[in-house]
């Protein structure tokens, strides 16, 4: 039978969405649904793509598009969906939010009627969509609370599969834990074996920190978000289920979202900002406007020259740190696209003991 998620967060939630779908459901086909809503080192443009932002898309129902390996966003547009899709074994369908919570819910209930699905299974990586609102650290809830929204307005059976709680870098696992209930689950190194080869291309922090938890690693890690160490515990492992009904109760942007049943994107920003006192969207056009045009063009081979210094200084700042992401060190040396992948490549072969799959420990 089919099973139908959706990655709440849009972007790398996708290799999660798709780890914790192989944990609960193994190899059974899945149509895997996602924003294209990227950083800025990804895709240049703030907020999220739509269909017209892409060639090559595949009509999955009437109003929600299929991405393929053989699709690609229209420049100056980027996007890892194509690549994903080609590299993951699931149907990854386009959500749009340009229709606000009606259009969403429409495209949703769309996709579950064509495959008769049970349940929709919302993944979110991290729990940033379990946050109230309100908390100082929450940087992107806009997403997840319109997906929440939408599955409620939609009017399907959905419940959230929280996973890493923390992870995100966003809500401390701290925090969420006590509300969480005990429905849940462990991720193990098998359930990895879904993903495992992303990451040797995939920017995505959260999604490696979930698989590196499944994995095993254990301790602080390093990220590009804040610069601290994010510490991975056995919690870290862990799948939490949580019903629409309690998110909705919880999250009052979804909830307002889902009584508003905005039908733009336009009117759902203007919810957050009352609710939460800031856009997301607007905050990635102010850094778009900050931001020098195409990526650094540092040297890799001064890059790796000066990584022993660099690492030595994250020890000094972070005493409880064992590891760093790969885009953290490579962002950290000043290096983004390609020549961050190809610093990865030589870090991974020059320093074998150091490659702690997906993450690069601070030491031997």
């Amino acid at each position: 039978m089919t099973q139908l998620l959706i990655a709440a967060g849009g972007g790398g939630d996708v290799i999660g969405t798709t780890l914790v779908h192989g944990a609960l459901s193994g190899d059974e086909p899945a149509v895997v649904l996602s924003y294209s809503w990227e950083r800025l080192v990804v895709d240049p443009i703030p907020g999220p793509r739509s269909d017209r932002d892409f060639t090559g898309l595949r009509p999955l129902t009437r109003h929600l598009w299929e991405i393929t390996a053989d699709s690609a966003p229209i420049a100056p547009a980027g996007s890892t969906l194509p690549r994903l899709a080609g590299d993951l074994p699931i149907t990854l369908g386009l959500l749009d939010p340009y229709g606000g919570v009606r259009g969403l819910a429409r495209q949703i209930a769309e996709v579950a009627e064509r495959y008769a699905v049970d349940e929709v299974k919302v993944v979110d990586i991290g729990g940033d969509v379990f946050a109230r609102g309100d908390e100082p650290t929450l940087l992107s809830p806009l997403p997840d609370a319109l997906v929440m929204a939408a599955c409620a307005t939609a009017g399907v059976n959905a419940d959230l599969y929280l996973a890493g709680p923390g992870l995100d870098c966003e809500i401390p696992e701290r925090d969420l834990l006590p509300d969480l209930g005990d429905d849940s689950f462990a991720l193990t190194a098998e359930d990895t074996r879904l993903v495992d080869r992303v990451f040797d291309w995939h920017p995505s922090e959260a999604s490696a920190l979930l698989a590196a938890a499944a994995l095993g690693l254990r301790g602080g890690c390093v990220v590009r978000d804040t610069g601290l160490p994010v510490e991975l515990s056995e919690v870290s492992a862990r799948v939490y289920r949580i019903s629409t009904e309690r998110v909705l109760h919880r999250n009052r942007l979804a909830r307002a979202l889902h009584l508003s049943g905005n039908a733009d994107l336009a009117a759902a920003e203007r919810i957050s900002l009352e609710v939460c006192g800031f856009s997301e969207i607007q905050r990635e056009r102010d850094r778009a406007l900050l931001r020098e045009t195409g990526s650094p063009d540092g040297s890799v081979e001064h890059a790796l020259r000066g990584i022993d210094s660099w690492l030595e200084r994250l020890q000094e700042e972070h005493h409880d740190a064992r590891y760093v992401t790969f885009r953290a060190a490579a962002e950290g040396l000043g290096l983004t696209g390609s020549a961050a992948h190809r610093l990865r490549t030589r870090l991974i072969q020059e320093r074998p003991r150091q490659y702690a799959a997906p993450l690069f420990a601070l030491a031997p």
